[in-house]
């Protein structure tokens, strides 16, 4: 039986029985609970399957679970992927049966799997991209550092994209320091990356704009946000797959108009239907789109949701439909914490089952409000840790300026008790130095 506590209170009965959809979600490791959720709490109808073994106890007690996804499509009105890696196939096959479905396509899956493919496109759709090298063989991207001198970006592709320990970004100007990690990673990685991409690094803003795709059309506000990829305060410490999100929702922009609005005919083409999202690197002298996020971004949507106005449920039956919507958006600022325990950000098994699994996620005073679930399950009204990887809440904070977001946001962390539990204390902190410069370069400014 699902819990209905919701972060923003009980919100059961806020639609009429006529009005409640089914909603059919189908995802590899349980990253979109958290949506499934908030859909569940505002009435309508959820089944979740999740393929990978270790992840299924994810959302036990919050969502109906399903060991076979097939067996529901004719009971859903609305089927969302919450992935790529092969997502997009099924998806197109589901669209052909005439199924309503958020979700991407082969060719927006090989965007964002295959980053000299995304490169590619986006430099046939006319937007300047970055120098880039891609390779099958370490020996040959030594040799490449070796006869073209420079700082580079080390960046896996493929499945191996979710090594985050595998990027490395080049200090030395003759690439000294690229060409002996890509020895070392020779050594070590061989067997396990198979193709990877030298970039030429590019000092600016990291910054990332991204909006919601009908299959006809972007819908409009844009959201603007900014990752916190590092473990520890002042981006310091290993990769990690996020450690917290700051964002804005804006009309297009500048960096919008010249990158993601470019895509918009290829995408019509492929009636590709969700979140889409392109993380750029800009500075004085122009814009340089990095990768796609062809997907809900985690745990961009989990923040996006204490952002969106509109009922969620309603907003994605809509989109899945085609219709055009008018996205109400909250003004000023969102901030998101990761949450998370050992061993993040590295998978280790025993580690986790020592220190983490199971463990009462506590809160000091009966508040929930922002708080997004990750690896949750409930038992007997008790929310625990479950789950591989160490992710557990994304706490969310909003207000009209960016110090007011973090506030409430880290207000709302200090309310939280998890055994061994660690969090960045800094996110979005960068704001107050990036926005000066994106302000004064006029990437900003509605286009």
């Amino acid at each position: 039986m699902a819990s209905h506590n919701s972060s923003n209170g009980n919100v059961n009965g806020l639609i009429k029985t006529a009005d409640k959809k089914k909603f059919l979600f189908i995802s590899n490791g349980a990253y979109s609970i958290d949506l499934a959720w908030h859909i569940l709490l505002e009435g309508h109808l959820v089944k979740y399957y999740i393929e990978e073994v270790d992840s299924k106890e994810i959302g036990d007690g919050l969502v109906e679970k399903t060991d076979d996804w097939q067996k529901e499509v004719d009971w859903a009105e609305v089927i969302i992927f919450d992935d790529v890696l092969g997502q997009g196939k099924k998806a197109e096959q589901l669209r052909k049966q005439g199924k309503l479905v958020v979700g991407g396509t082969s060719y927006t899956d090989r965007l964002e799997d295959d980053r000299y493919f995304g490169q590619e496109e986006l430099k046939n759709a006319g937007v300047s991209i970055i120098p880039h090298s891609d390779f099958e063989s370490f020996d040959e991207a030594i040799k490449f550092v070796t006869e073209h001198p420079g700082r580079y970006v080390i960046k896996p592709s493929g499945e191996a994209q979710n090594i985050k320990s595998f990027v490395f970004l080049g200090e030395e100007e003759d690439g000294r320091d690229v060409a002996q990690v890509l020895n070392e990673y020779k050594k070590a990685w061989s067997k396990k990356i198979k193709s990877f991409q030298l970039q030429k690094r590019i000092v600016g803003v990291e910054v990332a704009v991204g909006a919601f795709f009908n299959g006809k059309e972007f819908i409009y506000p844009i959201n603007v946000n900014f990752e916190h990829k590092k473990l520890f305060p002042g981006d310091l410490g290993p990769y990690t797959g996020e450690m917290g999100t700051s964002m804005f929702w804006s009309a297009p922009n500048r960096i919008f108009n010249a990158t993601l609005k470019r895509m918009e005919l290829k995408l019509v083409e492929e009636g590709y239907v969700g979140y889409i999202d392109l993380n750029c690197i800009v500075n004085n002298y122009g814009i340089y789109p990095l990768e796609f996020t062809n997907r809900f971004g985690y745990p961009t949507i989990s923040i996006q949701q204490e952002g969106i106005l509109n009922p969620i449920g309603e907003f994605f039956y809509q989109l899945a439909k085609g219709e055009p919507i008018k996205l109400k958006a909250r003004s000023g600022f969102q901030v998101g914490v990761e949450v998370v325990v050992p061993p993040f950000p590295f998978r280790d098994k025993k580690t986790f089952e020592v220190n983490s699994k199971d463990a009462v996620i506590i809160f000091k005073k009966p508040n929930r409000e922002g708080i997004h679930i990750e690896e949750v399950k409930q038992i007997d009204d008790e929310w625990l840790v479950t789950g591989t990887d160490g992710t557990v809440l994304t706490v969310v904070g909003a207000g009209s300026t960016m110090k007011q977001a973090q506030a409430q946001a880290y207000w709302r962390v200090k309310n939280i008790l998890i055994p061994n539990m660690y969090y960045r204390t800094d996110i979005g902190d960068r704001w107050f130095e990036d926005s000066d410069k994106l302000h004064n370069w006029g990437y900003l400014r509605e286009a």
